[in-house]
């Protein structure tokens, strides 16, 4: 009889055993479908940011455009990976950066996956100087300014807000610095690397008379703005729901207090618009409601839809008003990056702090959200105008004037996006290239 017992209660546990192994397997493979889906999400704003920029850029350097946001990701997710990725997440006992995980290939299927989603975010960060520094600088500069970021400037400034992914932590997030998802790890401090970018490069040719008068200079596809617009605000659900990490039951508010900033950010653009006495622009609107997206990726976790509104509406203002700001310096960003990426990420970041569910407008929280924001640019600004001074003296930032006069696609890539309608400069270059003038 002892014995019975002892068999029916050995296969009792066995059997249990068993059954929380079979659900541990299953709740790990759920969550990592979620984050390949989220990952494959976050990938598609590589084109969603390529076709706002394209056709926001002149036709003349519609590739120049699109060619800097394929080729970021690309070489920015090798370097990623040998050592962003490491400095990033790794090992990190000072506090400062990590100091394992550089060529992560001996890591476990979960090691892997969350590797990839990250890789993603890199890849977001770096892409976004690509716009605003649009139609006049040397691809092969750019290229060397998208290494550099993915390499350190963002890996670094992350790993004090977000690391570490095995031990350590980062000393902002010791603080309890919130940033769910990036407003400032990943926009903020693209869209510090933008304005430093920007300041260094210079204007386009026109782009500012003699006598400070600011002269727009239009994109020639707004249908590309609009649906770039789309694709970016789609992706931005992978982009703060993967961020939990795990399919659970969050994810539902989450994005749905990314699609409230959203549409709530266009929205502001047309109050604001209509306040200011200003037409309601397509580019103004995609440009809302981007910023609206930026600005909630801090919060969206962790503050109610009301307040999601609240911030998305403001973001819209931001957007509005930032451009015309920057323009008053000569400062010439032709996406609007700064304003949505920098500015509404540093608004997002301290919303965070403001609309924190169940402690509002804590002050302790609110200082150490005005730190990391103010870190982030002095982090970011500093070390890109440092690297694009240095870049610049070495090989030379700017296209020659011929060159941006003439388009960069045919100057830096030897073809042209319409060859219908510009078949004529097309014959004038193979000409002047035959003569040695190009």
């Amino acid at each position: 009889m002892n014995r019975y017992i002892y068999y029916v209660a050995l296969l009792f546990c066995s059997s249990n055993a068993f059954a929380e192994t079979s659900i541990a397997d299953v709740s790990t493979s759920l969550n990592t479908v979620w984050l390949m889906t989220a990952s494959a999400l976050v990938f598609l704003m590589q084109a969603g940011f390529a076709l706002v920029e394209g056709g926001m850029a002149r036709s003349k350097n519609a590739v120049n455009v699109i060619m800097k946001n394929y080729m970021d990701c690309c070489i920015g997710g090798v370097i990623f990976w040998f050592l962003g990725f490491g400095l990033m997440f790794g090992a990190n006992q000072t506090g400062w950066f990590g100091t394992d995980l550089f060529m992560l290939s001996n890591g476990s299927h979960w090691d892997y996956s969350f590797l990839l989603f990250q890789m993603m975010f890199a890849a977001t960060a770096t892409t976004i100087v690509s716009g605003a520094m649009a139609e006049r600088m040397r691809y092969s500069a750019y290229l060397i300014g998208a290494c550099l970021i993915t390499a350190f400037i963002y890996p670094v400034f992350g790993s004090w807000a977000w690391g570490a992914y095995s031990s350590g932590t980062g000393w902002l997030k010791e603080l309890g610095f919130i940033d769910f998802a990036g407003s400032t790890v990943v926009h903020s401090i693209g869209g510090w690397c933008a304005l430093a970018g920007i300041m260094i490069l210079g204007p386009r040719l026109g782009r500012f008379g003699s006598d400070g008068s600011s002269r727009p200079i239009a994109g020639h596809n707004l249908s590309l703005v609009a649906l770039g617009g789309f694709l970016l605000w789609f992706g931005w659900f992978g982009f703060n729901g993967g961020s939990t990490l795990v399919g659970d039951a969050s994810i539902g508010k989450i994005i749905l207090n990314t699609h409230l900033a959203a549409c709530a950010g266009a929205t502001g653009v047309a109050v604001f618009s209509w306040i200011l006495n200003r037409p309601v622009l397509l580019t103004s609107t995609v440009n809302g409601s981007l910023g609206g997206l930026v600005a909630v990726t801090a919060g969206c976790a962790t503050m109610d839809p009301q307040f999601a509104i609240v911030t998305g509406i403001i973001a819209g203002g931001v957007t509005l008003v930032g451009p015309t700001l920057l323009a008053k310096f000569r400062l010439d960003d032709v996406v609007d990056a700064v304003s949505v990426h920098g500015f509404c990420g540093a608004w997002g970041t301290l919303a965070a702090g403001l609309f924190y569910a169940g402690d509002l407008f804590n002050g302790q929280r609110v200082m150490i959200q005005a730190l990391g924001i103010a870190v982030a640019f002095v982090w970011g600004f500093g070390l890109s105008w440092l690297m694009y001074t240095a870049i610049d003296k070495v090989i030379g930032l700017r296209a020659s004037p011929l060159h941006e006069q003439r388009g960069l696609d045919y100057t830096e890539h030897a073809e042209i996006g319409y060859p219908e309608f510009q078949h004529q400069k097309l014959f004038n270059s193979e000409n002047l290239a035959s003569r040695g003038e190009l």
